[in-house]
């Protein structure tokens, strides 16, 4: 499997495949490329490049869990794409990877052409962090991939009318069996830098960033980190900018969902 080396010494994965448009896949807090596993068959043809971060998926871990902040991140992004020599990309990102698109326009405006953000934007309701934190860095209680299906169709209480074949897919994504049931596909000590990240800074400053460049906003209509109270301030700065509101889904949506792929397919299409 591809990886290139950090300016650091990390051994990070990637996968990049197809050609046209450059595509950067950046996903959530705690998960990888294969977020994206959903809504890829259905994109346009693209160039599409998918990156697990540090501490993450088949990424290196990092020695230093002070290493696990978004200007870091963003770092590695710009490596990659020196790696790739790629000029610029437009980014699809889930959550965190949203906000690394943002930090990404701000930090390299000429090489960046777009953003589609999944449910996140400048303003993170705390009452969705909160939620983050139960389980953050933890390994799940359910010992095998049926019992962590299971348990998510519980837990995850802004999705409706997922079936239990969705939910064992994530389990099997998101969760490894070993000696001791199922473990968590990322390093715990992720969870330190959380803590030690204290109160969100101002990120509208970050949203600005992304003016001028095609923008979509995905947001799962029972999200509990992007309120509507923020989308409307998102729409207001940005009356252009491609918006769904997926139904029967909370944070995040899978991105599969048909709401979800005409707003990234109008995206797409104001990219060219």
């Amino acid at each position: 499997m591809p990886h290139f080396t950090t300016s650091d010494g990390l051994r990070l994965h990637y996968t990049d495949q197809g050609t046209g448009l450059p595509l950067l896949c950046l996903a959530g807090l705690t998960r990888s490329s294969a977020d994206f596993d959903y809504v890829t068959p259905h994109l346009p043809p693209c160039r599409l490049i998918r990156l697990d971060y540090r501490g993450r998926g088949q990424s290196d871990w990092d020695s230093n869990w002070q290493n696990y902040v978004l200007p870091i991140e963003i770092r590695d992004v710009i490596e990659l794409l020196d790696h790739l020599t790629i000029d610029a990309v437009a980014i699809l990102g889930t959550s965190r990877g949203g906000l690394n698109a943002m930090g990404f326009a701000a930090a390299a405006p000429d090489r960046f052409l777009g953003a589609a953000l999944n449910d996140i934007g400048p303003e993170i309701d705390t009452k969705g962090l909160s939620g983050i934190m139960i389980y953050l860095g933890k390994r799940p209680a359910a010992r095998t991939h049926e019992e962590a299906a299971n348990a998510l169709a519980i837990v995850m209480t802004g999705f409706k009318n997922v079936p239990h074949s969705r939910w064992l897919e994530e389990a099997k994504t998101h969760f490894l069996p070993d000696a001791d049931g199922l473990n968590i596909t990322y390093d715990p000590a992720l969870r330190q830098a959380v803590e030690a990240g204290g109160e969100v800074p101002d990120l509208w400053p970050f949203f600005e960033a992304l003016n001028g460049k095609p923008l979509c906003l995905i947001r799962g209509a029972n999200s509990d980190l992007l309120s509507t109270e923020t989308v409307q301030k998102m729409q207001e700065r940005r009356p252009d900018m491609i918006y769904a509101n997926v139904p029967n889904r909370g944070h995040v949506p899978f991105l599969d969902e048909p709401a979800s792929l005409d707003a990234l397919r109008a995206w797409m299409d104001a990219l060219q």
